[in-house]
């Protein structure tokens, strides 16, 4: 008997065990084969690891590829691009070469992270030639490339399905409206005839590069709609055939003054033919080059404050950097246009994901906004006022 009791003991602390174990087994964490497909793909410059991913587990991994790292305007950009990432929740690697001269680094780092076969890309482009070879593989591998700023202009491949960039000529638009509101320059145009016309200039450093290009057109177009308004049939554009449309015995002309070269001294040189003319105005200088080289030719903006020798000269700039934005503080310029670089490196990136996922894209005008002293210190605006 007590051998039988301690038969049936035994049995019943082997089935206790068993019991134990199998509870155990159900309760284990899953595997390392469980996890091996989430993504700790290396985020590079931007510090940030998104933490959703696309239902299989794996993040949804996107190379943003800009002209250069180190400017302000970049990084202005990457903040943007990293704010779509965490929004989205994505990957992204944000980088370009230390110059916007080197065409060669910039083709390199595509290749490395074109060699990861990420899902799309953002790229712009330092030169359309330089990445064709890059863009024909994209098209063949089916990896979707956004531009975004200046894009990759010229592309053949089909890669290229959408680009997020300022809309130029909407954006220095906007500098002649807010010559269209200057009083001084609204009784200018009242009392212009064509005995006295008046000049309101419009300051480029070249007529090739498209960004500046589209500027000069959108303002040219916009200040010659609004000068219709004061003086019909007596407007003339003047001063480079590609937006030459003279009239005869005009009331107002709207100059444009194309620099020799992007040099600082050749835009100081037409910079200064500007302010000899007789009934010049007001000027519009279409980007930061064209600031530099004004400024230059105004005694670093001083010729233009009050007892100045320029004093009462209408002034409006585009983009941004520390002479012009000291040039706002002082009231030399009555403001300027700026790009929205955040918004250029987040719509980057949202497209990019979109054009992934299989969806249709369309170019996003990422806008501009007009900064003078009254706002030029706000928080909003501090990384659109980039140095």
């Amino acid at each position: 008997m007590k051998k039988l009791t301690a038969l049936l003991l035994a049995l019943v602390m082997t089935f206790g065990m068993v019991a134990c174990g199998s509870k155990t087994n159900d309760t284990t964490t899953p595997s390392t084969d469980d996890t091996s497909n989430t993504d700790t793909a290396d985020t590079g410059n931007t510090g940030d690891t998104a933490t959703e991913d696309t239902g299989s587990g794996e993040k949804l991994y996107i190379p943003v590829m800009a002209k250069g790292f180190q400017h302000a305007y970049w990084q202005a950009v990457n903040e943007g691009a990293e704010q779509a990432a965490a929004d989205l929740g994505v990957d992204i690697y944000f980088d370009g070469p230390a110059s916007e001269t080197e065409i060669d680094s910039q083709v390199n780092m595509i290749k490395t992270e074109l060699a990861k076969n990420p899902k799309a890309m953002a790229l712009a482009a330092l030169s359309t030639d330089s990445v064709t070879e890059i863009l024909a593989e994209c098209a063949e591998k089916n990896i979707p490339v956004i531009g975004f700023d200046s894009g990759v202009p010229g592309d053949t491949t089909g890669a290229v399905k959408a680009t997020a960039a300022t809309d130029n000529e909407a954006a220095a638009a906007i500098a002649a409206e807010k010559f269209g509101e200057n009083e001084t320059v609204v009784a200018a145009m009242q009392n212009a005839t064509s005995d006295a016309p008046i000049v309101i200039g419009c300051l480029s450093q070249d007529a090739v590069s498209a960004s500046v290009t589209g500027r000069t057109t959108g303002f040219v177009n916009k200040m010659a709609e609004i000068a219709e308004t004061y003086q019909p049939g007596k407007v003339s554009i003047e001063g480079h055939t590609t937006w030459e449309k003279k009239v005869d015995s005009p009331a107002i002309i709207i100059r444009v003054e194309v620099s020799a070269t992007t040099e600082a001294t050749s835009l100081q040189t037409s910079a200064s033919a500007l302010l000899g003319m007789d009934g010049i105005t007001a000027i519009f200088c279409s980007n930061e080059g064209a600031v530099t080289g004004f400024l230059a030719a105004t005694s670093d903006g001083s010729d233009l404050a009050e007892g100045g020798k320029y004093d009462g000269l209408v002034v409006a700039g585009f983009d941004a950097g520390s002479a012009q934005k000291n040039a706002v503080r002082n009231g030399w310029f009555i403001g300027s246009v700026t790009q929205d670089p955040v918004q250029i490196g987040y719509q980057a990136v949202a497209l990019a994901v979109a054009a992934a996922n299989g969806e249709s894209v369309s170019d996003v005008d990422t806008g501009a906004k007009w900064y003078d002293s009254t706002n030029i210190d706000d928080p909003d605006m501090a990384t659109l006022v980039y140095d």
